[in-house]
């Protein structure tokens, strides 16, 4: 049975409200706090946020290309370093901008976005594939969702920066982006030796949590919606523990020193798999 697609569509709206209400409820002192998991700023990541709303539009609703040769990957750049000099060349000039024009202007572009996105056809070819997940072509509705991922890793950044309860947290808004990122797992195993029906579980508790797994099949490693026999290794973590943990790229050993609460029952080895998985282009 296929994993049913992830729908997030008509969720923009409200992740922008909140968004919004956070950024505009900072002072001037918060908005250059460092994040932990990041590189940026509090303003670095809200100038980030709003690039990717901007790009978005601007090639897939507008169908524009510049015509300035840094805007691709040069020769032999890879993709990380290109993805990275284009975030690092925005922020440089978005520093000119003030925290109230950003968080206006990303009120602005958020809500174009949020059109964007409903009138696509879910299932139609997406602009880009989702290759932290192993496709070389996916449908609109993963693409969607994979943009939602970026968005709410991104603001649980700023809310962790500045001390903030998250309002994301929460079924609605958490469990979906959790979804996203867990659609990893496969990929994740694909070089991983086991015997033909091992089953590998993913818990993670908390409002937005939930339990995913993943099974070696006669072609590969496969996701599948519920357990046709009991877990060959569970991988139990809390929901704050799981976003961390796949939006950043890490040894096992880094993982597991930083997240003690991690527990794997069953086949260790195997478990420990899990571990390896980044839901970021990272």
């Amino acid at each position: 049975m296929a994993m049913p697609p992830i729908l997030v569509a008509d969720l923009f709206p409200e992740f922008t409200r909140r968004l919004v209400e956070l950024l505009r409820s900072l002072s001037a002192e918060e908005w250059q706090l460092p994040t932990v998991s990041s590189r940026r700023t509090v303003k670095d990541i809200a100038s980030h946020l709003l690039d990717g709303s901007l790009r978005r539009l601007s090639m897939q609703r507008d169908g524009y290309r510049p015509a300035d040769g840094r805007s691709q990957p040069q020769p032999g750049e890879p993709l990380v370093d290109f993805l990275n000099r284009l975030n690092d060349e925005w922020e440089t000039g978005t520093g000119r901008l003030s925290p109230k024009v950003l968080v206006d202007m990303i009120e602005w572009a958020d809500a174009q976005l949020a059109d964007l996105f409903r009138s696509l056809d879910r299932h139609g070819e997406a602009i880009f594939p989702v290759a932290w997940a192993g496709e070389e072509r996916s449908e609109n509705w993963m693409d969607v969702a994979r943009d939602y991922t970026e968005k709410w890793h991104h603001t649980q950044q700023i809310f962790d920066a500045t001390g903030r309860p998250s309002t994301l947290l929460t079924r609605r808004l958490g469990h979906p982006c959790l979804d996203t990122f867990l659609r990893a797992l496969s990929f994740t195993f694909r070089e991983v030796d086991a015997a033909v029906g091992s089953l590998v579980t993913v818990a993670v508790t908390g409002e937005a949590g939930g339990n995913w797994h993943v099974e070696r099949q006669e072609g590969g490693w496969a996701q599948v919606v519920g357990p046709p026999r009991s877990a060959a290794a569970t991988v139990t973590m809390d929901q704050d523990t799981a976003w961390k943990l796949v939006t950043k790229r890490r040894s096992r050993g880094a993982n597991l020193r930083l997240f003690p609460a991690i527990r794997i029952t069953g086949d260790e080895a195997l478990g420990l798999h899990v571990l390896d998985m980044v839901s970021v282009m990272a």
